[in-house]
Order: C-alpha cells, then structure tokens, then sequence
C-alpha cells in the first residue's frame, strides 16, 4: 500500500508478522521491528535497539491517522489500490503525456484487450480492462501511438506496476 505523509508519498509492504515483531519494507528499505499497540492510540515501537513511543489518533471514517512523536505531529493518509490508480490516471490526463509503457495500476484480473501489436491508437482510445475489487477500469492512451508488444493475456492476474503492453511513439 502507498502512505502519504504530507506531501510524500511511500509504498509500504508488510513482509511478515509473528506476534509483535514485525518485518516491514518501507520505500524499499526493510525494517525488522517489535511493535505493541495500545487501545488508547499509544503505540510502542522498538528498532535497532532504539525505542519510539508514537500516540496514534485514527479518523474512524477514513484511512487517515494523526501520528506524534517527539513534539511533532505527522499527518498520514493510506492510500489504497484504487486511490492510487485514480492518482496515476489524473497525473497522466493533466500531463497529456505517454509513456512508451503501460502499467498495471494496481493488483488486478485482466478482463479483456482491446489491441494487438502494430495497432495505430489514438489519445483516449481503450487498450484493455482490467477488474479490481469487484470493479472494472479501462485503461487508456494519452497519446497517439502505437501497440509494440501486448505482455499479458486476458485472464491473467497482474501485479501494481506490471509492464502490460509496450508503446512506440
């Protein structure tokens, strides 16, 4: 999943978990902690000998948390799959600009494919559909160009940021 803290945003993965201690990837770096959570939003955390006491206030309502530790509050929202790919289709129409590669947005079923190799598109024509969590996107071109490779089938479940078809400009 992504979290955003103000304007950063991080993709975090939980590797494992076995009671308290926790192995968590954060933008890529990995973090082996012992995390205890208390119901009254206190949390304990102990990393490389270090211990952090962070208080956590959850909006029950959204995914967004207000976390403070050492006289400073963070801001943090969890972005979920959807919102991530609502994110990455919104940079992309204000962009106006195509990358020679489509990528899934998120963990997803390929639906269906509109499009084989050698295939001349336009700005805003639909290459494919894919489903995610009970619910159907279609992905489409910024740009005119056209189809080089097709690298998924439909059927196929795909992972976020899997290359699904090459483009030539």
């Amino acid at each position: 999943m992504e979290i955003q803290v103000g304007d950063r945003l991080v993709e975090v993965t939980i590797l494992s978990k076995d009671g308290n201690k926790v192995a968590i990837d954060v933008g890529g770096k990995v973090y082996n902690v012992d995390v205890c959570m208390f119901a009254d939003g206190q949390c304990s955390i102990l990393n490389e000998g270090r211990s952090y006491n962070p208080f956590i206030v959850h909006d029950k309502s959204s995914k967004h948390y207000s976390v403070s530790l050492d006289y400073s509050t963070y801001e943090i929202d969890m972005l979920d799959s959807q919102a991530k790919y609502m994110r990455m289709r919104k940079q992309s129409s204000v962009s106006g600009k195509q990358d020679t590669k489509i990528l899934s947005p998120m963990p997803a079923k390929v639906i269906s494919i509109f499009v084989e190799p050698g295939q001349q598109m336009h700005a805003g024509d639909v290459v494919m559909t894919v489903e995610a969590m009970k619910m159907q996107s279609s992905i489409t071109v910024a740009e005119d160009c056209t189809i080089e490779e097709v690298h998924c089938s439909v059927g196929d479940s795909v992972s976020a940021d899997q290359l699904l078809i090459s483009l030539k400009k």
